[in-house]
């Protein structure tokens, strides 16, 4: 999904979502025996020809598959446990709704259509990437000219269309467009040269003009400000709005500008995402008007934007008005200790908040320790808390400890890269105790030691569900490594890889660290003094 690889795909845990083509197809198989072989479900209710049972089963698994995708698209930092158990259940109700429901007689057969689940997605992006012309538009939308489809969700994603293809749909999308909700244009003129891009573009936009979206995808277009007002009619015709997404569209200051003008109704915004742009200062400037016209906001993505601390500034202080946000991710920009000062004052109007992705701001010790203590007071339900990559040092640790663990239903903290030492991460260790629902913790290159290592890895290894602690990338001596192993030999999944780690690593603040120069015995000393220092307690 992006480019920023070092800024948000630090990995925790294995993905399960989504399946692979084989295992969906062994699930569909399963079916076809299910609905066509003789059992006591088929002796009660009925027995499907191979045929139907085939087609079925077809059908309920691109529901299930499209309901289960949906429901992980609103949760993609998750681990797609909760959306293959979604896929399940909705296979199961969906076969045992066929057998009910199908005809016993020949002479019923003719409603077997209405009583097969309902199509509402119409998605030509799986399979290989491809141009589309006017011939191959006509082929893949016929259902879409079907009398009585009932589709409500359409993604074109992953096809580039020329003019000829664009002209086919445009008919088409009339036609349908007061019965779409959502529609995904993402990455669809990919490889066409400018001018066609935009035209096809406008016929677009024209064709679903006036239509009553909820949710809106334009991301990977390369639009810039000629796409966004490419898309100009179709943007102010929209009042019921609730999901945009703008990712990696070249949103430039003037393209930022555009979309603030462009939009005039975002009452009912819930998610508004603008991930690898240039938006910059003037266009974070401009999308903070848009902030500050959405007060229903849930979830809101400005990372990889390039905003500085004026534009972070003026984003935190739109972000006040928005009391029901739930998810917030500013990773990678630029806000310095003035932009994390501001974004902490926002913080501290939001009890909703579940998520917060922060990591790579530039916010220093100033800015982290402000934005520790708004969230102390804020945020009770917060479940996600990523700071990684502030220049984060020991000092600040108290009043981040304390933070933390006011937070009791945290699952994963990412603190990694940062310069927590072996100090830190001994004060961060005694909180992690007390989180029963923590499940991953990252802290990967932060100068940790044997100390440090051992304290965190003890506190962490007995916590019942916890999956995945991160510690590669530190100081930690041979000795040091085989205790952490040996303190996760039963559960090694739990331990990341620690192939990065340097035993012979030297601090840059050797005075800050005089354990290093007196050997391993010290360690153990410093381990038992710092177990005595209490969160919060003042520098």
């Amino acid at each position: 999904m992006d480019s920023t690889l070092n800024s948000e795909h630090r990995p925790f845990s294995i993905k399960l979502w989504p399946p692979s083509q084989n295992t969906r197809q062994v699930l569909v198989d399963r079916m076809i025996n299910n609905l066509s072989t003789k059992s006591l479900f088929t002796e009660k209710y009925a027995l499907l020809s191979r045929e139907e049972a085939e087609q079925n089963a077809k059908r309920i698994e691109d529901v299930a598959f499209a309901t289960a995708d949906q429901n992980y698209e609103k949760e993609p930092d998750g681990d797609g446990s909760s959306a293959v158990q979604l896929y399940a259940r909705e296979c199961s109700k969906l076969l045992m709704e066929v057998l009910k429901k199908k005809p016993r007689s020949k002479e019923d057969s003719k409603v077997t259509s209405d009583t097969t689940p309902t199509q509402t997605l119409f998605d030509i992006s799986k399979g290989v990437r491809a141009f589309i012309e006017a011939e191959e538009a006509e082929k893949l939308l016929k259902p879409l000219t079907e009398p009585g489809n009932t589709y409500t969700k359409i993604c074109f994603s992953n096809r580039s269309f020329g003019l000829g293809a664009a002209h086919v749909v445009e008919p088409i999308l009339v036609s349908i467009k007061n019965q779409l909700k959502k529609v995904d244009l993402s990455d669809f003129i990919a490889g066409r040269p400018e001018q066609e891009a935009l035209e096809v573009m406008n016929i677009f936009a024209a064709a679903l003009e006036g239509s009553a979206l909820e949710s809106l995808d334009l991301s990977n277009n390369a639009l810039g400000e000629k796409g966004v007002r490419a898309f100009g009619a179709l943007l102010k015709s929209q009042s019921c709005l609730e999901e945009l997404y703008l990712i990696n569209d070249g949103i430039s200051e003037e393209a930022a500008r555009a979309v603030c003008e462009l939009i005039p109704s975002t009452e009912k915004l819930r998610v508004l995402h603008f991930h690898n742009n240039m938006t910059g200062d003037e266009g974070a400037i401009a999308i903070s008007e848009v902030v500050k016209r959405s007060p229903l906001l849930e979830d809101f993505r400005c990372s990889s934007t390039r905003v500085g601390s004026e534009g972070g500034i003026a984003l935190s202080e739109a972000l006040e008005t928005c009391t029901h946000l739930k998810k917030l991710d500013l990773r990678d920009n630029m806000f310095g200790v003035e932009g994390g000062v501001a974004l902490s004052k926002a913080l501290s109007k939001h009890e909703s908040l579940k998520e917060v992705y922060l990591s790579y701001l530039n916010l220093e010790d100033e800015g982290a320790v402000a934005i520790a203590n708004a969230l102390k007071e804020s945020a009770p339900s917060l479940e996600v808390f990523d700071i990684a990559g502030n220049e984060i040092k020991a000092k600040s640790v108290p009043a981040i400890a304390a933070c933390i663990a006011a937070k009791t239903l945290l699952t994963k903290l990412n603190l990694a890269e940062n310069e927590l030492k072996d100090e830190g991460t001994i004060q961060i260790s005694q909180v992690l105790e007390g989180l029963p629902q923590l499940k991953e913790v990252d802290m990967n290159t932060n100068l940790i030691r044997r100390a440090g290592a051992r304290v965190l890895a003890q506190a962490l290894v007995q916590k019942p569900g916890f999956k995945l602690l991160n510690i590669n990338g530190n100081f930690i001596s041979d000795e040091g490594i085989d205790e952490v192993k040996d303190a996760f030999k039963k559960s090694p999944d739990m331990l990341g890889s620690l192939d990065e780690n340097d035993p012979e690593g030297e601090d840059d603040d050797g005075d800050d660290d005089k354990e290093s120069e007196k050997g391993e015995g010290n360690e153990d000393e410093l381990e038992s003094k710092l177990k005595n220092l209490e969160v919060g307690q003042e520098e």
